[in-house]
């Protein structure tokens, strides 16, 4: 595996800190920008809109740069943004570093994913994402309980200013540690780029990927309420199976890299139907303790770790530039938005249990959109050719004939 990939992970692991740094700090930040909680909330939305929404235009501007400067470019506007909360002198300003970290940090994806796939070879390069997409994970597991410890210590403004740091520490050891290669976009510019989202088969890939992460997050965003008022745990209890979360993240992630390349269908399929069996079980035996911990590890081991085999599929049904995977990391956002948001409306209607129920029904919609592939083969593989058929074998003429 090339040294750049795992630096390339850290990059991810430092974007990824970033967007959830606001998650672990929500009271000391609306006392310190006079604002309510619900107002700080709205900074984890306006996050993950700009990623979604904002990406794919930086990504556009970078695409005749050489990857490594697209990264220093997008490390700059990235520091810029944590830079700007962490001098923030009210509401509006923040909401600004917020849009701007949000838009650097998915340009970032997409570009550093499409590096990983011209670093590697084709045949590990499943196993190249799943590594990178290893900053991802870790950044859940501990990016975010350390910038919440950063700022419960220091104050809010300490836990951005330690990010800055890290940008910087990230953006010098890519510098040395990645490669010089050709311009970020295909060799056709950005009408090159665009004109495989002509075809059907990658859209359908994206909206998988966005039911994939849709159905987790709809149980993830409300574990601790779940975990606290029905299954009873006490709330002290919550941040330990959450970092046991995490870890079941990290250990998925590795095992659906290592197939991803070879199974990529089957294991979205075989993950998208287990992630289906442990929310619906969770729905269910929410109430046992034991059963509750299983289906939350469960979760974590199929969920959010398809991103190596959703990330080889949507390059292969399209390519593996960076506006198909910065626009991919868009409907993974999306995924979120949507898992959280109508994990809310559920709740109100019916209950706590209702984002697990609501979890397991996209699940078996993503399994619906995998039917084409599962029953042809997967997108982006060509037809094998008929065997040519052999001419008769004439004799030779001569004395031997």
């Amino acid at each position: 595996m090339p040294r750049a990939v795992y630096v390339l992970a850290l990059g991810i692991f430092t974007m990824v800190t970033s967007e959830f740094v606001v998650a672990g700090l929500m009271p000391q930040m609306a006392e310190g920008l006079n604002a309510t909680v619900p107002q700080i909330g709205y900074l984890i939305t306006a996050f993950a809109v700009a990623m979604a929404a904002g990406g794919p235009f930086l990504t556009v501007a970078v695409l005749k740069l050489p990857p490594r400067t697209a990264l220093m470019v997008l490390f700059a506007v990235f520091l810029a943004g944590n830079v700007l909360a962490a001098t923030a002198t009210g509401y509006g300003v923040m909401m600004t570093a917020r849009i701007i970290t949000g838009v650097a940090s998915q340009a970032f994806f997409g570009v550093g994913v499409s590096l990983c796939a011209q670093l590697t070879r084709p045949e590990i390069r499943g196993r190249a994402i799943a590594v990178a997409m290893n900053g991802l994970m870790l950044g859940t597991l501990l990016g975010l309980p350390l910038s919440t410890l950063v700022g419960e210590r220091y104050g809010w403004r300490a836990a951005f200013w330690s990010i800055s740091a890290l940008a910087l520490a990230a953006a010098a050891v890519s510098l040395v540690g990645i490669p010089r290669l050709e311009r970020t976009g295909s060799g056709g510019g950005l009408r090159a780029e665009a004109a495989v989202f002509r075809n059907p088969g990658l859209w359908r890939a994206l909206s998988t990927s966005t039911l994939v992460i849709g159905a987790t997050f709809s149980a993830f965003s409300y574990f601790n309420p779940i975990l606290t008022e029905v299954t009873g745990f006490p709330a002290g209890t919550v941040p330990v199976l959450l970092i046991a979360y995490g870890a079941a993240t990290v250990v998925g992630n590795t095992v659906v890299g290592r197939l991803a390349d070879r199974r990529t269908v089957p294991v979205l399929a075989v993950g998208l139907l287990l992630n289906a069996l442990f929310l619906a079980g969770f729905a269910v035996l929410a109430g046992l303790p034991a059963a509750a911990v299983t289906c939350v590890l469960g979760i974590g081991l199929v969920g959010v770790t398809m991103n190596p085999a959703m990330v080889t599929r949507v390059q292969r049904a399209g390519n593996a530039g960076p506006l198909v995977n910065t626009v991919h990391s868009s409907f993974i956002t999306l995924g979120v938005i949507l898992g959280s948001s109508l994990g809310a409306v559920v709740i109100e209607a019916w209950g706590l249990r209702a984002p697990l129920w609501l979890g397991a029904a996209l699940a078996v919609l993503g399994l619906a959109t995998l039917l084409p592939e599962l029953t042809r083969g997967r997108p982006g593989t060509p037809a094998r050719p008929a065997p040519r058929p052999r001419r008769p074998v004439r004799a030779a003429s001569g004395s031997g004939g």
